[in-house]
């Protein structure tokens, strides 16, 4: 018996079997690492909808329970309600899990509970732990999970003893080592929540300005969590030995030094005269050290932002849009990025092919990235503003706090967050959602890459400033 074939077989002479339907491309590891968040944020702000996480014990509205979510999860810290006034204990332990699952990263605390119940990690599951601690490379990234939850645990615990020293006596045993934990964990994932409210509600650390032992735990869980993850793995490896750090350990240390001492030594210039006039040497250089740790990106606070000189509120927006370290718990453009663009500049004023730091050369797309990345989050923060201010009637510096602090996920306010309309706090929301994840992340998840083949087109060149 013939079968009837098809025209095209007809015309070709040969068999061409019919055309299938493509599958449908899965979730790249970028848009699974992006979902995931969504899903903590949505889960989080269900549970804090719910009447037993507040006090009054009634169904807190929507908006805020989401935007409470979203800062928690995104590791910011601005709020719309006091922490410790309006969220019970329940409410407070949902925020303190969505703090530290933000802070870690979801991938990160999987990947461990699968190293624990000894199921095998595939090789997808090891790209989504390089993508999701934007390491370098594949090799190792099991043991570099390991190394970042017991160090977490170790630091945390440690954090929150000494914490405990000074909150037990004041609060009470069990009280105090409450306290002890939530702060310590909040300042390691840099998220910046505290439950100071009892003291007057929005106070953060205000009462503590003078007090050595919780400024310098703080301080020292804030740059702890914000040096990031590889800069940990290295030291522990390298030892001291400075020399034999990978090129971006050296980077983030001397960046962080730099910006750590020189923004103390801003922030005492300009307050010397105002808020710290009224301080003894040793207390006016502790909170000036605290208000240049705090912007990156932690937003604990120990003087009043809102009454700083307009100079130092200035240097915190230039310091939140700057933030932490690569593969940290800290937001922001990053210290690495900073540090590519200023070392470009200095080799092209003078005039040399290659950028050399630390006896290597930095790669030309280094400077490309860093390029666009901060384009893109000063491009989305300009925006913000000015839909904020054309809105709402707030003094333009104080905006420009509340919007920085959301793009850098630091969450130090001027006091304006409570009274954000509906319009202003989704546009915060959003700039939370991708100072976490990453807003060049963002845009390259949505853009496949094409390739030109070996067609380039003629150049020519086009005047430059």
């Amino acid at each position: 018996m013939l079968l009837r074939s098809s025209k095209k077989e007809a015309v070709s002479g040969r068999y061409e079997p019919p055309e299938r339907a493509r599958p449908a491309k899965p979730f790249s590891r970028t848009k699974q690492i992006m979902l995931g968040f969504l899903v903590i944020i949505l889960i989080g702000s269900l549970l804090l909808e719910l009447p037993i996480s507040t006090k009054e014990g009634q169904t807190t509205d929507y908006s805020g329970a989401l935007f409470t979510s979203v800062s928690a999860t995104c590791v910011t810290g601005l709020v719309v309600y006091d922490t410790y006034t309006h969220w019970t204990i329940f409410g407070q332990l949902v925020i303190l899990l969505m703090i530290q699952i933000g802070g870690l990263g979801l991938i990160t605390i999987t990947s461990f509970a699968m190293i624990i119940l000894r199921r095998r990690i595939g090789l997808n599951s090891r790209e989504l732990i390089r993508e999701s601690l934007n390491t370098p490379q594949l090799h190792g990234s099991v043991r570099l999970v390991r190394t970042i939850i017991r160090g977490t645990l170790l630091v945390e615990g440690i954090g929150a003893l000494l914490l405990s020293i000074r909150f037990v006596p004041q609060l009470g045993f069990g009280r105090g080592i409450y306290y002890g934990i939530f702060h310590s964990i909040s300042a390691f994932c840099n998220a910046g929540f505290d439950l100071m409210g009892y003291q007057g509600e929005f106070s953060s650390l205000t009462a503590y300005t003078t007090d050595p032992l919780v400024s310098i735990v703080i301080m020292l869980l804030i740059l702890i969590g914000g040096i990031g993850f590889l800069v940990w793995d290295d030291i522990l490896v390298n030892k001291y030995h400075f020399k034999r750090y990978r090129l971006q350990t050296k980077i983030v240390l001397v960046m962080t030094a730099i910006l750590v001492f020189g923004g103390a030594l801003l922030f005492f210039i300009f307050e010397n005269s105002n808020l710290l006039s009224s301080m003894n040497a040793g207390e006016k250089v502790l909170a000036s050290f605290f208000a240049s740790v705090t912007p990156r990106t932690a937003g604990f606070n120990t003087i009043s932002l809102s009454e700083m000189t307009n100079a130092s509120k200035l240097l915190t927006v230039i310091f939140m849009f700057i933030g932490g370290c690569p593969g940290s718990t800290a937001g922001g453009v990053k210290v690495t990025t900073i540090a590519v663009i200023f070392l470009y500049i200095k080799s092209y004023l003078l005039h040399t092919e290659d950028c050399v730091v630390f006896n290597r050369r930095l790669d030309k797309d280094a400077m490309k990235r860093a390029s666009v990345i901060i384009f893109i989050n000063l491009s989305l923060a300009l925006v913000m503003l000015f839909v904020i201010m054309a809105t709402q009637d707030f003094d333009p510096l104080d905006v420009m706090l509340e919007v920085f602090s959301a793009t850098g996920t630091v969450g130090l306010s001027a006091g304006i967050t409570s009274q954000l309309n509906t319009v202003s706090r989704t546009e915060i929301m959003i700039l939370m959602y991708l100072g976490r994840v990453g807003s060049l992340t963002f845009a390259m998840s949505f853009t496949e890459r094409h390739t030109t083949g070996n067609i380039r087109y003629p150049e020519e060149r086009v005047i430059i400033g």
